[in-house]
């Protein structure tokens, strides 16, 4: 098992049972999300953790298939989406790893993820791949240099310590500019507040 499916079932008890940071941002997200989904989208979400996320937008969509590096986040996931009485096909899977034929979802989710992938770049591009034409990749990203650039120089300590998982430092406009260079279309880029997550939706 990887460094960080170890980190990552260390935290998920604690990350399941932590309330959301800013519930009405969250529901506003997942409002700006299912303007663009419909009973025929085939949803994926990378990194989807404890899976409430894809539980809250399985019943507007066709499918979701959901995949995460850390075995007890879906374990949990596994067990609110039965208690739920949702269809979700969950699966162990690092980002990097996953594979699937062009054009498999009509969109796909990246939340409070790509800062977290050693190539997040490279994870943005496959997205683009996966998707139909059309199809959006929904994103919430902590863009760390904004805000706190001196963290690139404590991230790499706190992981060699195993207090942290990997933390990629980069800034809203170079999160942006990727997704351009990637070949999408932002048509949705909100920001709850300076500090918090940017929360876009592109288009293929």
């Amino acid at each position: 098992m990887t460094y960080e499916a170890k980190f990552w079932d260390r935290m998920a008890p604690g990350y399941f049972k932590r309330p959301i940071g800013d519930e009405d941002a969250y529901q506003r997200k997942l409002a700006m999300t299912r303007e663009h989904l419909t009973c025929d989208t085939r949803l994926l979400e990378l990194g989807c953790g404890t899976g409430g996320t894809a539980i809250a937008h399985a019943p507007f969509v066709k499918s979701v298939h959901a995949t995460d590096v850390s075995p007890k986040m879906l374990e949990i996931a596994r067990q609110q989406a039965h208690d739920a009485g949702v269809s979700i096909t969950f699966e162990q899977m690092d980002t990097a790893g996953f594979e699937a034929p062009s054009g498999s979802y009509d969109a796909i989710l990246a939340l409070s993820h790509l800062h977290l992938l050693e190539d997040w770049r490279s994870a943005i591009s496959k997205a683009h791949g996966l998707l139909s034409p059309g199809g959006v990749f929904v994103t919430s990203t902590g863009c760390m240099g904004d805000t706190m650039a001196w963290f690139r120089f404590v991230a790499p300590i706190g992981k060699a310590l195993r207090l942290l998982p990997l933390i990629q430092i980069f800034t809203s406009d170079t999160l942006r500019q990727a997704m351009t260079d990637a070949g999408f279309k932002i048509v949705e880029d909100w920001q709850p507040e300076k500090s918090q997550a940017i929360f876009i939706i592109a288009q293929r």
